[in-house]
């Protein structure tokens, strides 16, 4: 079969179309035939060598956290051979070999169903960079969001932005606002029906207190940092929280630590080890739901073959996409 590997840690051209056998599922192991994949931003810190040491299985590691497919063989308690299902957690192309290849072994704890109604570019677009899941599990589990609330998610074209504004809209916010660094991407998210701050004609902490009448945001899904996270944390209404997701714009922040103070803010970080399989598999059981019922609409920016794998991943880490890039098998 084929599969998209790497030998060592490097750059995007350490990334090789292998041909290899198909894996053996082992005990209660499923066996799935991968239809499409996702291109996610922890794909390119794992590869980059950026994960804690013993993080990553030995190498050659089989790239790609996220997919869709049908399953192959059950084993002892997966779902009947022939059921489409989607990726659900698990640490594929981390700690054992991932989706970008024809097959890959699974735990079946890390299945869900994907209904009919949905396409298999529909199914992997919603999983791809995890931004809807993140949104869900941070919004509904650990900044406290309640019906009327106001919700700021940085970067319009990431999985972050669109995911958080989408789900805080579903949720009841009163108020979903994302951000965009060219006017051209500004464009393309009111075009998206999102409510956006061009960063090139006001700043974020302007653009959210013109849209709040000054009041601020509840709650700000981070998935940006660098310099956005000091300006977010600017721009909380007084008891607000900023959720720290993912790190796209840097790894380094710098605040004004009275905006912790007089706005009696608090921050906390995001990571899906925080919740248990049983949480995720709901929540991508909810967000399915909510697909099928075309309640939330994941955006597409590009699909590329598997083969060009490692062009796909570039262009997401590199290239700006406006919605989520997909491999096809």
């Amino acid at each position: 079969m084929r599969a998209v590997q790497y030998d060592r840690f490097g750059d995007y051209d350490v990334l090789r179309l292998a041909d290899v056998p198909r894996p053996v599922p082992q005990d209660q192991q499923v066996l799935v035939r991968l239809a499409m994949a996702g291109i996610h931003p922890l794909d390119n810190t794992v590869r980059s060598g950026k994960m804690p040491p013993g993080t990553v299985k030995p190498f050659p590691v089989t790239a790609g956290s996220v997919g869709v497919g049908t399953v192959e063989e059950p084993g002892a308690l997966g779902p009947a051979a022939g059921t489409r299902v989607m990726i659900s957690g698990g640490r594929y192309g981390i700690a054992a070999d991932g989706t970008w290849a024809d097959y890959v072994v699974v735990d079946p704890a890390h299945l869900v169903p994907v209904p009919e109604a949905i396409d298999d570019t529909g199914a992997v677009a919603l999983s791809a960079g995890a931004g809807y899941l993140t949104a869900w599990l941070a919004l509904t589990e650990l900044a406290g969001f309640r019906p009327g609330a106001t919700v700021l998610a940085p970067g319009s074209g990431g999985a972050v932005g669109q995911g958080g504004v989408e789900i805080a809209r579903r949720l009841g916010a009163s108020l979903a606002i994302t951000t965009a660094t060219s006017t051209a991407k500004a464009e393309l998210a009111r075009a998206a029906g999102y409510e956006v701050i061009d960063l090139t004609a006001e700043s974020l902490r302007d653009g959210v207190a013109r849209l709040t009448g000054g009041k601020g945001v509840d709650i700000v899904l981070d998935g940006v940092a660098g310099p956005i996270t000091g300006q977010a944390l600017g721009a909380l209404a007084r008891g607000g929280t900023l959720v720290s997701i993912g790190y796209s714009g840097g790894m380094r922040a710098e605040i004004n630590v009275t905006d912790l103070i007089w706005k009696a803010a608090r921050v906390c970080g995001f990571q899906f080890g925080m919740f248990t399989q049983e949480q995720i598999n709901a929540g991508n059981v909810k967000l399915l739901d909510m697909l099928a019922r075309k309640e939330i609409h994941p955006l597409v920016d590009r699909v590329f073959p598997l083969e060009r794998a490692a062009e796909a991943q570039r262009h997401l880490i590199e290239g700006g996409p406006f919605g989520r890039v997909l491999l096809a098998l």
